[in-house]
């Protein structure tokens, strides 16, 4: 009996696992997108501070990608406020090809740095100053936003992903 529940342990965990799809590919954008839209800190303290800079488009795009996968497995998320809430409407595969630096936002990392952000070693401001994220995007306002950035960071973390780089 005792093995029987072990087998079935094993394999439930092996299901899981097979289950996780690559990090940063379109599918795992979708989960970290579905993850965005429950954390406070990012639907609710980035309206104020971060959203309004949109260009008049009323969303705001981000471009990610592990650097060691190479810039063209990168995946988008838009994120739009309403309501005074931001929440991401889309995460896969690129939509907005031009991106706008003064709003807009591209980040990448190496797998394992993105690895160490998203179980909290360290923040959004070590991870600049460090170069261990490298960064495009409206520099001046990500500053005013380091605690919801830092919940950013953290989506790596919250949302399992495997280290197969994404499909091309």
């Amino acid at each position: 009996m005792r093995k029987q529940l072990f087998a079935l342990a094993a394999l439930s965990c092996a299901a899981t696992a097979a289950q996780a799809a690559p990090l940063m590919s379109a599918e795992w954008a979708t989960q970290a997108c579905q993850y965005w839209n429950t954390n406070t800190a990012l639907t609710t303290e980035l309206a104020e501070k971060w959203a309004k800079n949109d260009g008049g488009r009323g969303y705001k795009v981000i471009h990610m990608y592990r650097t060691d996968c190479g810039e063209d497995t990168k995946v988008e998320m838009t994120i739009s406020t309403s309501g005074g809430k931001t929440t991401c409407v889309y995460a896969g595969p690129i939509q907005h090809a031009d991106m706008n630096y003064r709003m807009d936002y591209k980040m990448h990392a190496e797998t394992k740095r993105w690895k160490e952000m998203g179980a909290g070693e360290y923040g959004p401001m070590r991870a600049m100053m460090f170069g261990r994220l490298k960064f495009e995007g409206p520099k001046t306002e990500a500053m005013k936003v380091m605690g919801p950035f830092e919940q950013f960071l953290l989506i790596p973390g919250k949302v399992p992903g495997e280290d197969t780089c994404p499909a091309k």
